[in-house]
Order: C-alpha cells, then structure tokens, then sequence
C-alpha cells in the first residue's frame, strides 16, 4: 500500500459534518458565462453547468442526495439479484485463474519482479479502505472505487490498470461475480499467493452502477490541499473534521512523507492512529496493518510525477477510462511513478514473511529524497545481501525504504511495543493481520447473513454486530393484544420502535431494531432516546416478551405496529401492519459498545429534535439520514406527516403537530401545512408560529423541518397529494409501506 503526496493550495468553502455546505445550499455552483456560442443540444449532460437550481438558488434544499442508485440505472435490470446469481459461482475455478493472473499475466503490463501481488492488494486496500464508521460510507461494498471521484484520487494513481487486468476474469464470470467482490478477491487471492494465511473471504457485495454522490469526502477544492484544511488544529489529530478520516483531500489514509509532507513519525503516528481509529481499527490492527501492507509490493517514483498525464476522469476519450499517462520511458518497471516513493520495504517483496520488522528493527534510517524528490527514509548502513533486487534485473539490488507513517511503528512507544511483540512471534502476527485485513475488507459489509461462499469463517466477530436467531413460531395476534392491553400510548409505542429501527445505517448495514440493542449501552442512555421514557416503555414490554417467549425486539416492533394500527382505527380506517416475526435479542457481550456511539443520533427530524444547533441546516440533516435509512423523498414526506400528528415529537412539543387529532392517523399534518388562510412568521431561531390570516389567532408552532415541505417545490408537490380530499386512505396505506421499510431494514435474513 502506498499513498500519492502532493499539496496545493486549498478553495474549501463551508465545512460541515454532515457532507453539505449550508450557507451555499448544497453542492451546486452558479452556471458560468463562458461563452455566447450558441449549441444545438441542450446541455443536460455538460456537467460543467451543475444544478440548474442549486446553481441559481444556492440556498434551496438539494433532494438529489435522496434520488441515487435509482433502479433505472442497473444495467441488470429489477430482477436480477446478485445474491442468487452467486449461487451459480465457481469460486474455485475463480480462485485459480485469480491465483494464475498473478503470475502469468504479462501482456500488458509487466509487474514488479513477474508478481501483481502489490498491485492487487493495493486496488483492494485502496477499495476498502476508504469506509469511515462515523457515517458508514465508503468502502468496498459496492464498486465505488470504479467511479468518480475514487476512480481518480490522486492516492489511486495506477489502480486503474489494476481493474483492467482484472476484466479477463469479470468477462468470463459475467453477471455471477460482481466487480465490488471481484476486486477485493484479488488482494486476499494475493496475500494467499505470496504465503499468507488468510481468514477468510465473503463474497455478496452487490454493485452500484454510478457514482455515490451522497458520500462527503471533504470540503476542499484541491487535491492534496494541506491537512490544515480539515483540522482546527493540525497538532491535535482528534480536531478532524467529522465524518471525514483521511488526512487530505484524496488520499486513503496518511501523507507517507509526514504531516503536511514534513518528515515527523512522532507527529504522524498521532494521526495514523486518529485515522485508523476513524477507520474501525485499534491500534494491535493499525500496526498490523501497517506492517503487514509494507511486508510485500513497493512504493514508486523513480520519475518525474508532474510528467504524467492526467487522472481517468480527465484524460481524453482515447484514454478509454485510463489515466496518468507516463510520456516517457515505458512508464512501468523501473520507470513506474505513482507515490514519488521509490524502493521496497523488504528483502522479499513477493513473499510473506516477517522481513518488515527484521528491516526496521535492526538498522538505523535516515532521511533521503527519492528520484520523484519525495522524502523517505533509508537505512544508514545495510548489507548489499539484505538489500532487495531490482523489479527488471535481479543481478541489481537497492536500498529499501520506509515512510514517515513506518518509521511511527518504531518510534512511537505503543506501536514499538506491537510491533516488537509481532517481531518475536511470526505466527501471531500473521494470525493478527489476517483477521485485521478480514475485517477491513468486510467492515462495511453488515452482519453475516450478508456473508456468501465457502470461505465464510465460522467464527462470530463482535465488529459483526452478531443477533442470535429469534423464535418466529409464536402467537403474534396474542402479544399484539397484550401489548394493546397495557396503558402506553400511541406516541409511547410508536416512538420506541421508531428510536429502535432509525438507527439502521445503509452504508455499512449497522444498527436497526434486530438485536433489540436499544436496551443495552449506550443506546439505552442517548439522549435522543429519551431514556425515562424509554425505561418507562421497556418496563412495560420486556414482562411481555418474557411471557410469550419472544425476543424483546419483536416485541418492540409489534408495539410500533399496534399503535399506528390503533391510530388508524381513530382516524377510520381499519388495518394491518405487515410483521415478520424472527428477530433475536442482543447481549452485552455481542456488543462493540464503543462503535456504536458513533450511530447516535445527533438530530431526528421525523420526531422534530436536535441536540444542538449545528452549522447544517435541520432540514439537511433532515436528508442526510433519510439517504442512511434508504428512503426516498416521497418516502420522508409520508412519515414525518404521519410522526407528527401521531405526537411522538421529542419531549412532546407541539412544533408540527398540526392537528386537532393528536394520536389519530389522518392527513392533518399536509392540510394545514397547505392551508391558504394561514400565515407563517418566524419567532425565533428556527422557530415559527402559524396564525389565522383573518382573526390573527396563533393556530400551531413549527420548526423548519416542518415548513420546509411547505417551502420547497418539490416536497410541496409531494405534501399537496396527501392534502387532498382523496388522499386520506391513500396517507395511511403509503405510511405504513415507508414504516414496514424501516422496520424491516436490517432483516436480511427475509426476502
């Protein structure tokens, strides 16, 4: 593994933690004036023109973050589905031409010492690596890194090769293996290859099919723009702008040449481990890591960097989806530039073995540039056997190398003291790294009903978030009415199942009611929970749960359920809420309890609550968990209505509860939303009284998040069909459709 390095001056606008920037309303620019020259065709692909609306009004709420991976776009079609097609996979004939394209594969281009390990298991390092657990997102889950902007990080210069040698095999294996698997097969199959043990391998990663728009990968204009962009303090690592993990705009993880590119492996150990940390990893598994990426490839930069021609989103169609073009030389072997780095960690390159730390351990380094002028480091004496051999003429042998981040494996005392114990023991630091690569390779996949394939350890991982299997052959009718014999509300029953289902992250498939680990720490205390009522509520239905034998998750649900069913029933409709029985009980001991505080909700518009006042507006926030959820606009639109009126506003305010209803399931919420004899005055930060346009009379309270589908075309168009005479029944319908979603959200062990 291996990172590019660079700076350049930074253009960042706003930051925000949630990937928006609220004082422009998006991501949208004005569209330019570049010229007068009239064009026959409308210019709806020129992207140059942005968001027409966004672009005119900066200000106006941006949906678009609500509208990707349509199905329009699957080339497979609505019914293809990738976990049957596996079912059809060789995965040992896979393996072996895997296992042969390592090695026999020289057509194109000739890899280092005839081995395309490095390479491989750099195109799924780099895949994987980019997950961060604040928001889930990133990762090598869906094939995103065969797309903008990953496809073209600086840090993955030379990974587009890496995918072309690849499509031999995804053209034989077609529709049976998608390319999100296949790539990050390639670095285990590579690890394998050279003498690891691996742990393991899942497949079931199913493809996107363009770009993750949705994702914020920060909020500078410029490549490699100083790390100073993204920090109050760069000295205090923790300081990082949230969710982001990396330490500059396109890269993976660290600058290889030090903070900044200033050579100090005190200092960039402090942010190896902040990022390894925003990444999942401890730092037993980030030195592991460490190592254990350096243990086999190289780093390159026996060139100059500035030369090479432009990355794959820029180059010319004649380029066919490639990029960083060297003019000179064969631009590969000896001539390859992709970090500046140049040279080998070890003795060995192509074989696993425990050669890193002999080489860091027992010689003393000192700082050099490279040919690219790259700072690395070098040892100050070493014999010309333990040197390892050119990649075209092994008669020739060159100093190995080490990077800032190798040198904090040395030189800061924890990490010494990892790495040492890993040095004396090879056989638990192969173990070590092969389940930390396990793990940043699957992280972002969710539990293991997800997991496809003979390779699936047998072993429950607590990173996997494990929910045992609960009994589904029980009386659901009967604890339906026990749960509607007791005294909690309408807004009771259904804001703990709500608080116990929204925490499902899409991104990386965590959280979501299964498990039931809304009882347990620290979901039982987050503020957002509303944890007297919580315990209120919990005490009412876990006597339920232990009676009938059923999980407390169940439980839960069916509460949800038998109070929009009862609301319903008020507002003159009888229904049925559709319930899949099944789900388990988590304990304390299947609990990461640490990576679940990063699911805690630090706002819920659909019960109208934030924790605090945040630079994004709560209408953004509003979106950017709705995209997490997997709902859409119309989706949004049907449940925060339907929240409202049904009363389950955090600490039961009345902002948006617009109804003289309250508990009942009726449209009130988007008539008086629409109502033309109202008008709408703000009366303080973010809150607005709605008064009767003739006697004067304050008839509701709302917040933005409530006058925002009044506000915005789009959600207005929305509000307006469940405003009308006719749409009542149809509210109720479409509202339990969207609650089942949420509900059911991470039941992957249903169709």
């Amino acid at each position: 593994m291996e990172n590019y390095n660079n700076s350049h001056e930074s253009q960042s606008q706003g930051k925000c933690p949630f990937g928006h920037e609220s004082e422009r309303g998006g991501n949208g620019i004005y569209p330019t004036q570049e010229s007068n020259r009239k064009c026959p065709v409308m210019h709806g692909g020129n992207t140059t023109l942005k968001n027409e609306v966004t672009g005119w009004w900066p200000k106006s709420l941006n949906l678009d973050i609500l509208h990707q991976h349509d199905t329009k776009t699957n080339p497979l079609g609505e019914a293809y589905n990738y976990h049957e097609a596996l079912k059809d996979l060789d995965v040992e004939a896979l393996k072996k031409d895997m296992h042969a394209l390592l090695t026999d594969s020289q057509e194109w281009w000739p890899a280092d010492w005839g081995h395309y390990g490095g390479l491989m298991i750099r195109l799924a390092w780099h895949s994987a690596g980019s997950y961060r657990i604040s928001d889930g997102r990133g990762g090598g889950g869906t094939g995103n890194i065969r797309f903008a902007p990953l496809n073209s990080w600086p840090d993955n210069a030379s990974l587009d090769k890496a995918k072309r040698l690849l499509w031999p095999l995804k053209k034989k294996y077609g529709n049976k293996v998608s390319w999100a698997d296949l790539i990050v097969l390639s670095g285990t199959i590579a690890y394998e290859n050279m003498g690891l043990k691996t742990y393991g391998f899942a497949f079931g990663r199913p493809d996107i099919w363009h770009p993750e728009k949705d994702v914020y990968w920060g909020a500078e204009k410029e490549w490699l723009a100083p790390s100073d962009e993204r920090y109050k303090d760069v000295d205090a690592p923790e300081t990082m702008e949230n969710p982001l993990a990396a330490v500059q705009m396109g890269l993976i993880y660290v600058n290889p040449e030090g903070v900044n590119g200033k050579p100090d492996p005190l200092k960039t150990a402090a942010h190896v481990r902040e990022t390894f940390k925003r990444m999942a990893m401890n730092d037993e598994e980030t030195a592991a890591l460490t190592a254990g990426g350096h243990t086999v490839g190289k780093a390159h930069g026996n060139g100059n960097a500035d030369i090479l021609g432009p990355e794959p989103e820029a180059a010319g169609v004649e380029e066919q989806g490639m990029g960083w073009r060297n003019p000179t030389g064969k631009g590969k072997g000896r001539d390859a530039v992709t970090s500046g780095i140049e040279g080998a960690w070890t003795k060995y390159p192509t074989q696993w073995d425990n050669g890193y730390f002999d080489m860091l351990f027992n010689h003393e380094w000192e700082l050099k540039k490279s040919p690219a002028g790259a700072w690395q480091w070098e040892p100050v004496d070493i014999k010309e056997e333990d040197k390892p051999v050119d990649v075209e003429d092994s008669s020739i042998r060159h100093n190995p190398i080490m990077t800032d981040a190798d040198m904090a494996m040395k030189m800061d005392p924890v990490y010494k003291e990892i790495c040492l114990k890993f040095m004396n023991d090879p056989a638990y630091f192969s173990e070590t790294f092969a389940k930390a690569w396990f793990k940043l390779t699957h992280r972002d996949m969710g539990p293991k009903v997800r997991y496809y394939g003979p390779d699936v350890p047998k072993e429950d991982l607590v990173w996997q978030d494990p929910v045992p299997t609960g009994n589904s052959d029980y009386d659901v009718a009967a604890v339906k009415n026990a749960i509607l014999n007791s005294n909690l509300t309408v807004s009771e029953l259904v804001a703990t199942a709500w608080d116990s289902a929204r925490t499902f992250r899409g991104s990386d498939m965590r959280g979501g009611a299964n498990g039931a680990r809304i009882r347990l720490a620290p979901q039982k205390d987050w503020e957002g929970n509303e944890p007297a009522r919580l315990s209120k509520v919990l005490g009412v239905l876990e006597p339920i749960a232990d009676k009938f034998n059923v999980s407390v998750a169940d439980v839960i649900v069916l509460a949800g359920n038998v109070g929009i069913e009862k609301a319903a029933s008020a507002a003159g409709f009888d229904i049925s809420v559709p319930f899949s029985p099944g789900r388990g009980d988590a304990t304390d001991e299947m609990t990461d309890a640490e990576s679940f505080e990063y699911l805690e909700p630090l706002a819920d518009g659909y019960r109208n609550w934030l924790k605090k006042d945040y630079i994004v507006s709560p209408e953004e926030m509003l979106l950017d968990k709705t995209q997490l959820l997997g709902l859409t606009a119309v989706e949004m639109t049907i449940l925060l209505g339907g929240m409202r009126v049904l009363g389950t506003n955090f600490g039961g305010t009345k902002h948006g509860v617009f109804t003289n209803n309250e508990g009942a399931l009726t449209n009130d919420f988007f008539v008086n939303l629409t109502y033309m004899g109202y008008e709408w005055k703000p009366t303080s930060e973010g809150l607005y009284e709605i008064k009767d346009r003739k006697t004067g009379e304050v008839k509701w309270t709302a917040t933005r998040t409530d006058l925002v589908f009044g506000s915005n075309s789009i959600l207005r168009s929305y509000a307006e069909v469940y405003a009308q005479d006719d749409s009542k029944e149809k509210f109720v319908n479409d509202f339990v459709k969207a609650w089942v979603k949420v509900m059911n959200a991470d039941r992957f062990d249903i169709a």
